[in-house]
This record gives structure tokens, sequence and C-alpha cells, in this order.
């Protein structure tokens, strides 16, 4: 008898392992903030909240629930954040907000075909660092002034906006060749960002996914 149990423990135990996968992808991300705040800083000027170009790196597990159906769960560093540009009499200021998070999300899966998948979850994010740059054309700029320019709203994000985010997302992957697959989502930003809102501000981020993966077998 104990050994049938066993027999029949292991084959359990290798049948589930047969339905995980774990695998690592890396890409391209985009993404933006977004405002309910005006940015023309004052009359003459113009100027918004602009996309800005990042990366992603990460770690991921699959279970398979059944041919059809399976859940899968990530971990990701990611390069997030967005841009602010505002133009007056000829110069053009740009700041550049590098928010570096970790991203968790976890998604439901539907294989529409053996290779192709569709999926949606919740995620959340953690603030790991923040980096402002800014640059200045179509005028001289002062390189001390545009350092403690980054310095101050770097102190400003990290003492002003929430650590964490949470959001969903939506996408889809296509098993390319022997577990290589493509990869491209979108993720809704569904917390205002600012920690103590004043007059009902908000700031949001979006962002856009794509890459390549693989899944070992």
């Amino acid at each position: 008898m104990k050994k049938i149990l066993l027999a029949s423990a292991l084959a359990f135990f290798a049948g589930m392992n047969a339905q995980t996968k774990f695998g690592v992808k890396a890409g391209y991300a985009l993404s933006k903030l977004t405002s309910n705040e005006d940015l023309d800083a004052f009359e003459g000027a113009s100027g918004g909240l602009k996309s800005k170009s990042g990366f992603y790196i990460g770690a991921l597990v699959e279970h398979k629930l059944n041919n059809k159906f399976a859940l899968q769960g990530e971990v990701q560093y990611a390069n997030l954040g967005g841009k602010a540009e505002v133009s007056t009499m000829g110069i053009t200021v740009t700041e550049k907000f590098n928010f570096n998070r970790i991203v968790v999300p976890i998604t439901a899966r539907y294989y529409a075909t053996p290779e192709l998948g569709v999926y949606a979850g919740p995620f959340v994010s953690f603030r790991t660092s923040t980096k402002v740059n800014i640059d200045v054309s179509g005028g001289m700029a002062n390189p001390q002034a545009i350092n403690e320019g980054e310095q101050f709203l770097e102190k400003n994000f990290d003492d002003n906006l929430k650590s964490a985010e949470f959001g969903l997302v939506l996408g889809a992957d296509y098993n390319v060749y022997k577990g290589l697959f493509v990869d491209a989502r979108y993720s809704f930003g569904l917390t205002n960002m600012i920690k103590d809102p004043i007059n009902d501000e908000k700031l949001k981020m979006n962002f856009f996914q794509i890459g390549l993966g693989y899944k070992f077998k």
C-alpha cells in the first residue's frame, strides 16, 4: 500500500510540474504620465506631458489549468515615467522623469490557439529609484541651476508620490519557436500617485510594453 501511495504522489507532483513553466523576458517600454493640471506655467507658454522610452526585464511562472486556461505571475524591473515639455519665447525645457519600479502582474490566460495566448489581470508596482534629467534648447543653460532643478524634482517626487501603484494589464503573446515568444501589453494605472492631492489634482501612469521571452520546458 505504501508503494502505491508513493507512486501516486510522485505521479501527481510530476503532473503538476509538467503544467508549470518558468521563463524570462525583456523588451521596450513606452510610458506616459497623465494629469488634470495645466502645465502652461505662465501666459504665452505651451507644453504638455509626453511619452518616454524605457525598458523592462523580468521573470515569470505559468501554471496551466488545462489546454485553454492558465495563471501567470511575473516580477519585472522596469524603467517607466514620462516627460514634461514647456516652450516659451523660443526656449524649450524638457524634463524626463525616470521612475524605476518593480512591477508584479498576476494574469489569467486564455489560449485561443496552442501558440496564441491572451491575458488580463491586476498589477502592483513599487518604486525603487527616481531620476530626473532636464534639457534646455534654444537658449543658454546654467549647468548648476539644471543640476539643482533635477535634485529638487527628484526629492519632490520621492516625498510627494506614493511608493506603490495599482492597475490593470491587458495583453497577448505568441509562441514563435520552442518556448521563444513575442509579447505585447498595455497597462493602465488606476492609482492617483499623489500622496496628498490638493484641489483634486491627479497623476497616473500608463505604459505599453513589447518584447521577447523564453519559457523553459
